[in-house]
């Protein structure tokens, strides 16, 4: 019998998956989660859609025209859909539901700082967002109904002009399925496809974080920013008498690139930053402290008790001796071996043995709602 793992992956190993497929070819897997049933029903998913903490996006498409509008959405407007083809998109929906997380946790066997989330998208009868192209891996898993799906590797990314959304202009099928429930599609960066329901369906996307080089430059530049310490200034000792009052002098210009140009990137440099910027919360998260946190010490005995789980928008990493949590950077002095597990697995089974320095970061991140009392269900 095929491992979990191997049946996600269409009878593949991980190995054999990442070394044939990721980043190079899609890979269509029937009958990826036997008998799966979704785990965020369509009414979960359109409250979760009418919630301002919630990205959700609803499209619909007469023709080639195509509209698109920004959440949250009423009740109301979602029970009255439309009379053309519609789909609404969540995003994040592993941040607010435990089923949710625990799903894109099946796909652990990424690096966690690849991995980004899960999106769900409900569409009426011929519904589906257009031909278009992903900059990033993606996992399509057929949660209800039936999705008929068309791929092309074609190179022509001329989108349709004035679009709300980026549909390619032409789209050339090269291979055509259609999705039923427990299904899964594979697609590396850069393969067009097009998505559409027949009847009412829903599916989830599997996203993987893929920032840009930009991205990653600005990014760095934030963190020195907050993050160095410089001394001294800039000083020009043996000045000469300007020879046009305006211009930038080349010594100045060679002093300052001197002082700037200090700043080499280091690998230590960058890991502090990768581990902060990859573990920042969006902008849209927010954290549910406890209203009455227990005592220190009753927590403690509560942890040992039924054991911990980091709460689904917490990102943890880590890094040789260096441990971030939501953009804050710890030390794994404390335990190394217990919060690398926790970081790792997302939770502490009960009687996990933790020392006074593990304890206390522990229970700090209990008060700001990063972590609960209680192992994964």
């Amino acid at each position: 019998m095929p491992s979990d793992v191997s049946q996600l992956l269409g009878g593949y190993s991980t190995d054999e998956f990442l070394a044939r497929f990721w980043h190079r070819r899609p890979l269509l897997i029937r009958n990826a989660i036997p008998g799966f049933e979704p785990v965020v029903p369509k009414g979960e998913l359109f409250a979760l859609a009418g919630r301002d903490d919630v990205e959700s996006r609803r499209v619909a498409r007469k023709g080639r025209q195509w509209t698109l509008e920004h959440g949250p959405f009423s009740a109301a407007a979602l029970r009255r859909g439309g009379a053309d083809p519609w789909t609404i998109l969540v995003q994040g929906v592993n941040l607010h539901h435990a089923g949710a997380d625990a799903l894109l946790n099946r796909f652990s066997f990424i690096p966690a700082v690849r991995l980004d989330d899960l999106m769900i998208s409900w569409a009426s009868d011929g519904a589906g967002v257009g031909p278009h192209f992903d900059s990033y891996d993606v996992f399509l898993l057929q949660a209800t109904g039936r999705r008929r799906w068309r791929i092309s590797t074609q190179r022509e990314r001329e989108l349709l002009p004035d679009a709300p959304l980026k549909v390619l202009r032409h789209f050339k099928a090269e291979h055509e399925w259609v999705l039923e429930p427990g299904d899964m599609l594979y697609l590396p960066p850069g393969c067009a496809h097009d998505g559409v329901a027949e009847g009412e369906c829903m599916t989830y996307s599997i996203g993987f974080r893929a920032p840009s080089a930009a991205e990653l430059t600005r990014g760095y530049l934030e963190h020195l920013a907050d993050t160095i310490v410089r001394t001294g200034m800039y000083a020009d000792p043996g000045l000469k008498p300007a020879r046009s009052a305006a211009a930038i002098p080349e010594d100045y210009l060679d002093r300052a690139l001197g002082l700037i140009g200090q700043l080499q990137p280091t690998r230590a440099g960058v890991a502090a930053f990768l581990g902060r910027y990859l573990s920042e919360p969006k902008p849209d998260v927010f954290f549910d402290p406890p209203k009455r946190p227990m005592a220190r010490a009753a927590f403690g005995r509560a942890a040992r008790k039924q054991g911990l789980r980091l709460d689904g928008k917490t990102c943890m990493l880590h890094h040789r001796g260096k441990l971030f949590i939501n953009g804050e950077p710890a030390a794994l002095r404390a335990a190394p071996g217990v919060l690398k597990r926790l970081a790792d697995r997302r939770e502490l089974p009960p009687e996990t043995a933790v020392d006074e320095a593990a304890s206390a970061l522990l229970y700090a991140w209990y008060e700001n709602g990063w972590l609960h009392i209680g192992a994964q269900a």
